[in-house]
């Protein structure tokens, strides 16, 4: 148990900003297996990113809450997922080869495909929230116990940002990791597969908060595979695997698909 709570750890500190004891560090080894507890990780951005709306709801307006959510879970991550979609939009927008798209991503600067690219992502992030049930009373005051009232919404957010990084981690099994940097910071976690029984685990994290939704939510499943398929089969075309930023930029595309595959079975079931 104190293995496994190390290389969670591991796996907080590697994919957030969040403070963890100093005998705690990048042991490969520890590396290598903390895409196990990527979803369990989701679970706590998302606890923050729904807790942030809870708070700001009851002060400011809807409008304002959804702001601090968004930016509540940028702060916890520091923008980690963010900034690898921005890198992959200048990547695959700018480069025509895999030397150049791999080139591209690998600078720091930020070009036009990537601000464009964090600007339609954060706006359809910020809709698609909008658009989820903020409220779902059942015969209580609005006031009165905010978890069980809100607790669709909470069970969305979690769940997008929990299965969303357990799609990423699924193509760290599927495809090859292609960086030519060998100091790149995600060639540790990639440089060895997942056990059956620790994918199993991480799949169990990825889905678990659904248990806060009704049963029909279930579908929205069809839709992030789906996604998840396409956008890592369009990675592997172009530079025969996928890099530590494809996998971010995976993880918030299939984190909006969830959100607006709960939409519309909210809205049309």
């Amino acid at each position: 148990m104190k293995k496994e709570w190390k290389i969670f750890l591991t796996a907080v500190m590697y994919l957030t900003r969040i403070r963890v004891p100093a005998t705690i560090d990048h042991r490969p080894e520890y590396l290598q297996q903390s895409p196990r507890y990527f979803p369990l990780v989701g679970w706590i951005v998302g606890g923050i990113s729904a807790l942030a709306f809870l708070v700001a709801n009851k002060i400011f307006s809807e409008n304002i809450a959804l702001l601090a959510s968004i930016i509540a879970g940028i702060l916890t991550t520091g923008a980690f997922h963010e900034d690898g979609f921005a890198d992959s939009c200048d990547g695959f927008g700018g480069g025509w080869t895999k030397e150049k798209i791999l080139l591209i991503m690998k600078d720091s600067r930020l070009g036009t495909f990537g601000v464009i690219g964090l600007i339609s992502i954060l706006s359809a992030k910020f809709m698609a929230l909008k658009e989820l049930p903020k409220f779902t009373p059942v015969s209580l005051d609005s006031t009165l116990h905010v978890f069980l009232n809100y607790h669709i919404f909470i069970g969305m957010v979690l769940t997008g940002h929990s299965l969303s990084r357990f799609m990423s981690v699924t193509v760290i099994q599927q495809y090859a990791y292609v960086t030519p940097d060998d100091n790149s910071k995600s060639k540790p976690v990639t440089s060895a597969r997942l056990s059956l029984p620790s994918l199993l685990t991480a799949g169990l994290f990825g889905i678990l908060p659904m248990v806060l939704l009704p049963p029909v939510f279930i579908f929205t499943l069809v839709p992030v595979v789906a996604a998840r398929f396409l956008l890592a089969a369009y990675f592997n075309k172009w530079i025969g695997g996928y890099t530590g930023d494809c996998l971010g930029a995976l993880q918030q595309v299939t984190e909006i698909v969830f959100y607006l595959s709960c939409y519309l079975i909210w809205t049309y079931s």
